[in-house]
């Protein structure tokens, strides 16, 4: 399956990760007859899609969407039974793609990389193993992925828990059974919102711990329909194109062309109610143009959703702590659910609000709030990710002149265009901080980075060049401009993961690019234009 004893002395690139980002790059680069070799932590293909296996755990970007657009008979030939994709299903569609176009035999399983550093005699990358083995690369791709490196809370007491505990980005892959026991769920993000209507169904009782309650909207999964299917298929050339058009990559969803306080509220009512019955997050969105910028016409949109969950729970006490008060809908990331906030209606279900009872310890047998002590069977973490970020600070990843990754990000990611770091030449990012990445469907993102990485190689080998990297000027001005296209909008007022909320120490600084993606592949496109403006070559 490997071939990495038949690795070239020197690479022309090495590749960190084997997920969505990974496979491709790995295909597209080794197409344009550079010598790849991808290095992926995981015992197999498919990134997060290998490691989130938890209950429920499905794609928020719908199926027809979240797939690769550079083969169209791989469009034409995979079949999307559903509008969101489970995790079990895209897990299915990567494998097929690494069979499909043989990309398994250039991937090095099981292999976890500690630490890169640039030899700038040599102009290449070493990158050591956890083993201790290493591997040299003309070119670093990082596809490490924005959501990799699951967190776990360091709750007093945790080590000497007796009783399972589960993180949902580590789930086993044989499964858990809940039948019977008395569970608890820690978090109620989009991995806690998926889990939770399942393991109720399972558990005998199920106690959810909210530090946060978040805007959910229905999902509204259902079978794909092969008239759908094939009417997409018919058009995909277009349906791609027109998705670069857009904010978030996403086609098929007229934008908006109205502010919201612009109509009534009668129609306000009626348009957020088509929405909410039609499902989706982006839908939603796109109900007004205003709703990420102006906190009134925002109100208006929150208001409705925390309606219909009043509508939904039973218990109005119950209802008010599922209502979202403390950030603008759509700052944080917006929750698809099935069935998240019937679960709530349950007589096995208890919600317990960790900002008026936190949890100040774990016991062997449980845990302990400020007003009661509970035992358990079993505890679930939903507790996400040190986001966008976390996966490339575990590297030590290090350049000339003894610039590290770490120092230059210890006040926050600082990049140009979200593909490159200044002073650390040959290293490129896939969908990094500052870039569309997470803020839009990833798979458009990814594509987009590796179609203008490979580009790049291949600018550099016509003109026999040895060295690439961006200009502190340019990479202060890119961080300037993220900052300020975020701060005209509503997105930094929430304690997001965005943010880096979630994680104790870490700077808060708003990651993604929100510029939208037209904006964003078009700047990119203008200045790889302008000679690779901003970039300095060698």
């Amino acid at each position: 399956m490997q071939d990495s004893t038949k690795m070239a002395a020197v690479l022309d690139v090495a590749i960190v990760g084997a997920g969505v980002a990974g496979l491709y790059a790995i295909h597209k680069l080794r197409g344009a007859g550079f010598t790849v070799q991808a290095f992926e932590a995981g015992g197999d293909v498919g990134g997060t899609w290998y490691w989130n296996r938890y209950p429920g755990c499905r794609c928020d970007v719908e199926s027809l969407e979240y797939s690769y657009s550079f083969s169209d008979d791989l469009q034409q030939e995979w079949r999307w039974i559903e509008r969101y994709g489970t995790q079990e299903q895209i897990l299915a569609y990567l494998n097929h793609v690494a069979e499909r176009f043989d990309l398994r035999r250039s991937i090095t399983f099981n292999t976890r990389i500690s630490s890169a550093e640039f030899d700038e005699e040599r102009s290449c990358w070493t990158l050591t193993m956890a083993n201790g083995e290493t591997i040299s690369a003309r070119y670093c791709v990082m596809a490490t992925g924005n959501l990799s490196t699951p967190r776990t809370p360091d709750y007093p007491g945790l080590a000497d828990f007796q009783r399972q505990w589960y993180h949902t980005g580590m789930w086993p892959h044989e499964g858990v059974d809940f039948s019977g026991q008395r569970v608890a769920v820690i978090g109620t993000g989009s991995s806690g919102v998926q889990s939770i209507p399942l393991i109720a169904r399972q558990a005998a009782h199920l106690t959810v711990f909210q530090r946060t309650a978040n805007f959910i909207l229905p999902a509204r999964n259902a079978a794909t329909p092969e008239a759908k299917d094939r009417a997409h298929k018919a058009n995909y050339p277009e349906r791609r194109e027109a998705a670069y058009a857009t904010p978030f990559g996403i086609s098929g969803y007229p934008p908006p062309e109205h502010c919201a306080m612009e109509v009534s509220a009668e129609d306000r009512e009626a348009a957020y109610e088509y929405k909410w019955q039609n499902g989706g997050q982006i839908s939603f969105l796109y109900a007004y143009k205003d709703l990420l910028t102006d906190a009134q016409a925002n109100e208006t949109a929150a208001e409705f959703v925390r309606n219909k969950i009043r509508g939904i729970v039973n218990d109005p006490a119950v209802a008010e702590l599922l209502c979202p008060t403390d950030h603008p809908i759509g700052a944080k990331r917006l929750i698809l659910d099935s069935g998240y906030f019937e679960t709530f209606n349950r007589g096995n279900v208890t919600l317990v609000d960790v900002k008026t009872a936190p949890i100040e310890r774990f016991t062997k047998t449980g845990l302990s709030t400020a007003q009661a002590a509970y035992e358990f069977d079993a505890v679930v973490f939903a507790t996400g990710f040190d986001a966008m970020t976390g996966a490339l600070r575990e590297i030590d990843i290090r350049g000339p002149a003894g610039v590290t990754l770490q120092d230059k990000w210890r006040d926050g990611p600082r990049t140009y265009l979200g593909l490159m770091v200044a002073g650390l030449p040959n290293l490129f990012m896939v969908t990094g901080p500052q870039s569309p990445g997470v803020k839009s469907n990833m798979m458009l993102s990814i594509e987009h980075h590796v179609n203008v990485i490979a580009a790049t190689l291949e600018h550099m080998r016509e003109r026999d060049l040895c060295c690439i990297a961006p200009s502190e000027a340019a990479e202060t001005a890119w961080v300037h401009h993220n900052n300020e296209v975020a701060n005209a909008t509503l997105y930094p007022q929430a304690n997001s993961w965005y943010m880096g909320a979630n994680i104790p120490g870490k700077p808060r600084i708003f990651m993604p690019y929100v510029g939208g993606v037209q904006r964003y592949t078009q700047t990119v496109a203008e200045r790889i234009g302008n000679g690779y403006e901003g970039f300095e070559m060698r």
